[in-house]
């Protein structure tokens, strides 16, 4: 019987992170702002429990492949695929129980790191070949929560991992984000149709209520009319274009009650999420959690990169390996 565990790792610098084996997730993420005030800042459950069945999403590794594959169903050397169906007509993050809902194996720990690996075997939520997939997280000296991913497969499938943290800069106990403020370093986005599933367009921020350039105050954006289908953002930034060289990027930047989060990248997307589905969840420290009380930066691929030839590739092979890098960088 496999059990859920939770582990801690920290730097000498005060950051303080907590790990579980359910889904890799960061159940604890303590920080100090610039006076010096410690608190955890992502949102949470108290028990092992209300981790596996409330808003599971919560902080995890998601996969095989993070965000929608349109249609769920997808052709890959001229074989087709059907995969479960969680979002409307879309595979979400990986299917009905993906990378999120499961036991991962540690397989190294130290005062700073912690390494965990889950095997995905071939037929898992449909996706062809076994894949391999090591997890890093690490709490450096200079502040930084450092996620690794590697993956290998031993037959052609698709893989694009992202962490789905829920982060509150004030806390995870102190309500809603509109004071958080955010800046995007894209100049590009995607749109999407009436599921959030792309429509396979790229198109300029410029002159749009998605230029995030400059910094935003989110009450002052996430509520705009353009975000108001989907109860405040839930969409897909351009960090480079599908051809530009492998390399660490400023993604974002978010700041809040005095302290500043920079996420920095080697993924080619950025998905930013206000929270808008979490509804009357109590919080690991008994406040009931609700809509827009989380900003989630996720680091990712673009979502449906299988079905558009410009978009990143999401497609890995047996030989090939897959290395990607996202770190919260806190200032």
């Amino acid at each position: 019987m496999s059990f859920v565990r939770f582990y801690t790792i920290k730097s000498s610098s005060g950051l303080k992170v907590e790990i579980s084996n359910l889904g890799a997730k960061i159940t604890k993420l303590l920080v100090a702002n610039r006076k010096g005030e410690v608190k955890d800042v992502v949102l949470g459950f108290k028990t092992a429990n209300e981790w596996q069945t409330q808003e599971t999403y919560f902080n995890a590794i998601c996969g095989r492949v993070a965000n929608r594959i349109g249609g769920g169903t997808f052709t890959l050397d001229g074989h087709s695929y059907s995969l479960p169906v969680n979002n409307g007509p879309n595979c979400l993050h990986g299917g009905l129980e993906g990378f999120n809902a499961k036991i991962w194996e540690v397989v190294e720990q130290s005062l700073f790191e912690i390494k965990l690996h889950y095997r995905s075997k071939d037929g898992e939520e449909g996706f062809p070949g076994n894949l391999d997939v090591w997890v890093t997280y690490t709490a450096t000296k200079d502040n930084v929560l450092r996620i690794h991913y590697e993956a290998k497969t031993d037959a052609p499938t698709l893989a694009a991992f992202t962490n789905h943290a829920y982060f509150n800069l004030a806390g995870e106990s102190s309500g809603r984000v509109d004071e958080h403020v955010l800046q995007v370093n894209a100049d590009y986005y995607t749109p999407f149709d009436e599921w959030t599933c792309p429509t396979g367009e790229i198109k300029p921020v410029e002159g749009t209520v998605m230029d995030f350039r400059k910094p935003i105050r989110l009450g002052d954006r996430m509520n705009d009319p353009f975000f108001a289908p989907w109860r405040g953002i839930d969409n897909n930034w351009c960090l480079c274009l599908h051809d530009a060289p492998k390399e660490l990027r400023h993604a974002a930047t978010l700041e809040a009650d005095g302290r500043t989060m920079e996420c920095w990248t080697t993924l080619k997307g950025l998905q930013v999420y206000t929270g808008n589905f979490i509804e009357q969840h109590e919080g690991k420290s008994g406040t009931m959690y609700d809509i827009q009380h989380a900003v989630c930066l996720e680091a990712q691929n673009w979502p449906d990169g299988v079905h558009h030839d410009d978009f990143p590739n999401v497609v890995l092979r047996p030989g090939e390996k897959l290395d990607e890098t996202t770190e919260y960088r806190f200032l």
